[in-house]
């Protein structure tokens, strides 16, 4: 499918926007956030999410400090400010053009369980089935240095994951990825790449700007999301940018969806978010097993280590303890310990219940 194909197809956007995309003269810019109500409520026949930052930058305003906070606790202080005042800008703004927004703030710990990912995922399509636009942001007034997504383009892709989006637009200073550093004369735009893995391979043997630093971190986090058949589009700054882009025009740098068989929604979540609550060790034979897609047996369990109820994710490890993989196990901490290294049919009658299986393939990711 060519790229005008892939835009017109474009039904659930994502669009992420970063602090310096949201600045201007060291305040928010409100004539771009018009701009951008403008031309969302030029596609009514399409439903956006706005992953925005800017929380920090509307509470130092909002404050009248003079200088950016420079403890954690006093960035949790400012953002809370901020956030109130930054959905306040968004809803003043768009209100005029007949849209509803509605804030949603999300941290890497809340979206690691399992159930309140699908609650924020039932919570993001809801708000679209109301005709809102959601305004979602890292909730940097509770997050910490050690629970953060640390940079709102893989927010942003994961939000496109969860959103079941056909498109992620990031808002770059750079306006696009390079050859070289954007400031070099003799450096090209890329207009178009059809294989992120080589672009990241090419990235890590490069010491410019697009091998390290912010154009590598948006190569990471566009990974994330063609990988799941959703394109992405580097794009720069501008009045008329979401327009241009879904008319078709040239701009920015358009990464193309992985054409490599997917993995589900379910096992990037186990791979990418999930918080494992304990950890079982395994034989060799169980470890040739679910390497050749088979699902995990209690005759090859050794181990069990933490506790952990029926449904929670545990890591796998082998029996010299490097973890291989997670899962969602089907039973509990002491149940697994009950049954651990028995056949199936032995194990039901210990446990007095029907055993398949501990983790089903399906609910199984391995490294």
């Amino acid at each position: 499918m060519d790229k005008l194909d892939l835009l017109s197809k474009a039904k659930r956007v994502v669009i992420k926007i970063g602090s310096q995309i949201l600045e201007k003269d060291d305040n928010i810019d409100r004539d771009f956030i018009e701009s951008l109500a403008k031309q969302i409520k030029s596609f009514e026949d399409r439903e956006f999410i706005i992953v925005s930052s800017g929380a920090v930058l509307a509470g130092i305003k909002k404050l009248g400090l003079k200088s950016k906070p420079k403890s954690i606790t006093e960035k949790q202080a400012v953002a809370s400010v901020g956030q109130a005042s930054l959905i306040q800008i968004y809803d003043n703004i768009f209100s005029e053009y007949g849209i509803t927004v509605g804030q949603m703030l999300l941290t890497v710990e809340g979206l690691q369980d399992r159930r309140r990912y699908i609650y924020a995922k039932n919570t993001l399509n809801k708000l679209l089935d109301f005709k809102v636009v959601p305004i979602i942001n890292e909730n940097d007034a509770i997050a910490v240095s050690e629970i953060v997504f640390g940079d709102n383009d893989f927010l942003a892709s994961h939000v496109a994951l969860m959103s079941d989006a056909n498109l992620l637009i990031i808002l770059s200073t750079a306006g696009g990825l390079y050859t070289d550093d954007p400031s070099n004369p003799d450096a090209k735009l890329i207009n178009f790449i059809d294989d992120v893995d080589q672009a990241l391979s090419f990235a890590k043997a490069s010491k410019s700007t697009y091998g390290s630093g912010g154009m590598r971190s948006k190569l990471e986090a566009s990974k994330i999301a063609v990988d799941h058949s959703i394109p992405v589009i580097i794009a720069p700054k501008s009045q008329t940018i979401i327009t241009d882009i879904l008319l078709g025009k040239d701009v920015g740098t358009f990464i193309y969806p992985s054409k490599k068989k997917q993995t589900t929604k379910k096992k990037s979540w186990l791979k990418l978010l999930s918080s494992p609550k304990g950890k079982i060790y395994i034989d060799q034979g169980a470890e040739k097993a679910i390497r050749s897609g088979k699902s995990l047996l209690p005759s090859g369990i050794k181990e069990v280590e933490g506790i952990f109820k029926a449904g929670d994710v545990v890591a796998i490890s082998d029996i010299e303890g490097n973890i291989i993989g997670k899962g969602l196990i089907n039973f509990d901490y002491r149940e697994v310990n009950s049954i651990k290294g028995m056949r199936t049919d032995k194990a039901a009658e210990v446990l007095g219940k029907k055993v398949d299986e501990v983790i089903h393939i399906d609910n199984m990711v391995i490294f």
